[in-house]
């Protein structure tokens, strides 16, 4: 059980890590200031704050977030006539402002504040005890902090470093960054795999090593050899190959054999052999051939890729066309019961598993769900077409849907996981 806690924690923690990254690293290519990058969801375990950024991990390692500045947070207002301590750096230049009545500052000097703009201009302006009734102006530094009332300290956003002062590809660029790295991760785990295995199995009908003294090298095959016909009924991958081969147990079959051009014909009679089931097949001694070249191993990665991708369309497709059901979908829950059966089976299942989950997690995202970077795309591409931002109350609304739709879906889908995992 402890292994597949762990095993569970690592594997999530790597996935919400890689696509987190993603918005992180291509928000701050962009110029947007990152408030926080989190894994995990619940209390802080730990935190660490470096050039305005919050780095935390919390309890829950069961998802992430990167918040931006500018998104779904409310500006810190600061009120004519409030007091305020305010601390300058050697060019006179304000770098904290502190709004906490219980909090003293170090050379602060405190100051009743008149006007204030903390994104455009970057001043504040009011009266200190030493100016009398005059006003006194102070410029703010692009990297201030404040001081909330409530004791948290926030660096301020000026309006170029908030997400919607991005240009509209970096915005989409940021959205899409957190699918595609999930992608990314999936092919590098995949070609890893096929270099640790030694090669990749091909799916043509090529025979690859040859049992001695058995009826294949018997009728003369060698590996390398291609079948490209049975009984004059053409084969085009090894699964057709060898369902044909396990049908005709006991049964004199012609093989139509390519080998270097040139094509010649096999007669082989498959060995019945009764399989632990009790069920009996036709063998006649090969295996499958693997493709141990460099390319093949550095390809298996992206054809893999591709094909889980298609995989899941598809099981969405017959989601949508032959009705919808909470079993085709899988929370925490269910991939924490997979997780424990893949460790069982080794580590090379487990990071197998890794890469196939790192795809799943990509396609999902870009699902043109609210709240999902998919939704957030579909809002970019409309921004596009109507050359203007969607209005931020109608955009806050139809996030808050979106989300809204994916609670009650996961504690549909995590009920159902439970009943099916311990009921």
């Amino acid at each position: 059980m402890i292994q597949t806690i762990l095993t569970f924690i690592i594997i999530f923690s790597i996935l919400v890590i890689v696509h987190e990254f993603g918005h992180y690293y291509f928000a701050k290519k962009s110029g947007i200031l990152v408030r926080d990058f989190s894994i995990g969801f619940g209390p802080k375990i730990f935190s660490y704050r470096k050039n305005g950024t919050a780095y935390t991990l919390r309890i829950l390692p069961i998802g992430g977030y990167v918040r931006m500045a500018g998104i779904g947070e409310e500006e810190t207002e600061i009120k004519a006539g409030t007091p305020v301590g305010i601390v300058l750096n050697e060019a006179g230049e304000v770098i904290r402002i502190n709004m906490n009545g219980k909090k003293q500052l170090t050379n602060a000097i405190p100051i009743e504040v008149v006007t204030v703009d903390l994104e455009k201009d970057l001043f504040i302006e009011g009266q200190t005890a030493a100016s009398d009734e005059a006003l006194v102006r102070y410029s703010v530094n692009r990297e201030a902090t404040v001081i909330e009332p409530d004791g948290v300290e926030v660096q301020i956003a000026p309006i170029d470093v908030q997400f919607q002062s991005a240009s509209l590809p970096k915005r989409m660029m940021t959205n899409f960054a957190g699918p595609m790295n999930n992608f990314i991760l999936a092919i590098i785990v995949f070609s890893i795999l096929a270099f640790v295995r030694g090669g990749v199995a091909s799916n043509e009908s090529i025979i690859g090593t040859i049992k001695e003294d058995s009826i294949a090298e018997k009728a003369g095959l060698k590996e390398g050899d291609k079948v490209v016909a049975i009984d004059e009924q053409k084969i085009s991958s090894w699964l057709e190959m060898t369902e044909q081969i396990h049908q005709s147990a006991d049964q004199e079959v012609v093989l139509e054999v390519e080998r270097d051009g040139k094509t010649f014909e096999a007669k082989v009679t498959p060995e019945a052999v009764e399989q632990e089931d009790g069920k009996t097949i036709g063998l006649i001694g090969t295996t499958q051939y693997v493709d141990d070249s460099f390319t093949a191993k550095l390809m298996y990665g992206f054809t893999q890729t591709w094909f889980w991708i298609q995989q899941i369309f598809v099981v969405l497709g017959r989601m949508f066309t032959k009705g919808f059901s909470l079993d085709n979908l899988s929370g925490p829950v269910g991939i924490y019961t997979a997780t424990g059966q893949f460790a069982k089976m080794g580590f090379l299942y487990v990071v197998n598993f890794l890469a196939i989950l790192s795809v799943n997690l990509g396609v999902m995202n870009l699902l043109p769900i609210p709240a999902m970077d998919g939704g957030k795309l579909v809002l970019n591409v409309l921004e596009g077409i109507r050359r203007k931002p969607l209005d931020p109350k109608k955009e806050g609304i139809i996030t808050l849907v979106g989300f809204a739709f994916i609670f009650i879906l996961m504690i549909l889908v995590t009920w159902n996981d439970i009943q099916r995992s311990f009921f």
